[in-house]
């Protein structure tokens, strides 16, 4: 298939900042210090400023982050950790690979993100933490959490990896929850060129554990104190993220922008009941990881796209309550029906800062054709 209008540009990005971009992997080649150099160092304090924590460190990936997180806050087997089905699946992978077991909370039909009014129903004794997934790059009801994880003496994760910058009544994502976790896949808002991912938290401890995990258990070399992992962030990656972080709020506002765009070209067919619109909460800022839209004939709005060469994206085709790699949990369809409903319909399409409003203009004409025949 012919793409003319790709779901993520990053041959456009990359060329708005080549100079910075080779100059930081130069610099980085040049000095010979590929592992544990001041690259992923200034990152991580820049990180740490940018969400308003303690403490940031750089590891392999998001997947890892989350482990990572996990293992630091002590959740193992035995416990239970709640979090939503309608997510990546390392959002509870990760649950079951520490030996815990993941419990899932239907979603909120406007925003995606866990429906914070049915967390309570499912804490048990044996209920250890939360994991807040900001589901598109929109940050879930963060208060309402920290209020439930207060009363019942739970630990927060805020699975931030599509929402770095979002914001939740004006505090970063990532700073609510004692841990905090981001992805730089490339295909982020804030990518690198290869795996790469963060964490963050204010607890020194868990901080200095998360240090210790993510390089085999040791606080010194050669001495371990736990199982650990390898994980790390290289430098060459670290230098790239340096970079793209400077252009990131600009970025976020660009894809805010367009995200206004495609709202006020679509509300025709959104009143009409073509379609829905993203849901917001308005104490949210959203920073548009993806534009997600929902029909109930998505196939055949796939199907037209592809005509015209315009990528699109389905998140997610099956709910993680019935994976299956979940099948164990018992779940069956039904259960949470939201989730499966959004699984159903949701369609990402481009939304990115490089995107012109010809481009923009193109695919709702498209789209229109095809929910008009």
């Amino acid at each position: 298939m012919f793409v003319s209008i790709p779901l993520l540009d990053l041959k456009a990005q990359y060329q708005a900042i080549k100079e910075e971009i080779d100059q930081a992997v130069f610099r980085v080649l040049e000095s010979a210090r590929f592992i544990f150099g001041p690259e992923m160092k200034t990152l991580e304090e820049e990180i740490a400023a940018y969400c308003g924590t303690r403490h940031a460190i750089g590891v392999a990936n998001g997947t890892d982050a989350l482990v990572l997180a996990l293992r630091a806050l002590n959740i193992g087997p035995g416990d239970e950790v709640i979090t939503t089905p309608f997510t990546f699946f390392a959002s509870a992978e990760t649950v079951a690979n520490v030996g815990a077991k993941p419990v899932f909370v239907d979603i909120d039909p406007l925003t995606l993100n866990i429906d914070v009014e049915k967390i309570e129903a499912k804490i048990t004794a044996r209920t250890k933490a939360i994991i807040a997934v900001h589901i598109f790059g929109q940050m879930a009801n963060m208060d309402k959490v920290m209020a439930l994880a207060q009363k019942y003496n739970l630990k927060v994760i805020e699975d931030a990896a599509q929402a770095i910058g979002a914001e939740y009544r004006g505090q970063k994502a990532g700073s609510y929850g004692n841990v905090g976790t981001f992805s730089f896949f490339p295909t982020k808002n804030l990518g690198a060129y290869g795996d790469g991912g963060m964490v963050v938290t204010s607890d020194d401890q868990v901080a200095e554990k998360i240090r210790m995990l993510r390089f085999h258990g040791c606080k010194t070399k050669y001495y371990h104190e736990e199982i650990g992992y390898n994980s790390r962030l290289d430098e060459i990656q670290a230098a790239i993220l340096r970079v793209k972080l400077r252009y990131l709020d600009d970025w976020n506002a660009a894809r805010r922008a367009k995200a206004l765009v495609y709202d006020e070209l679509l509300a025709p067919l959104a009143e009409a009941g073509k379609l829905l619109l993203p849901g917001r909460d308005p104490e949210a800022k959203h920073i548009y990881h993806l534009y997600v839209l929902r029909f109930t004939e998505r196939e055949k709005i796939i199907k037209a796209l592809n005509v015209k060469g315009i990528a699109s994206g389905i998140y997610y085709p099956v709910p993680l309550h019935l994976q299956k790699a979940f099948a164990y949990l018992g779940y069956r369809p039904g259960d949470l029906p939201f989730a499966e409903e959004a699984c159903s319909q949701a369609l990402a399409v481009p939304c990115y800062p490089e995107l012109t409003l010809k481009q923009q203009e193109e695919i709702v004409e498209t789209i229109r054709e095809a929910c008009e025949e």
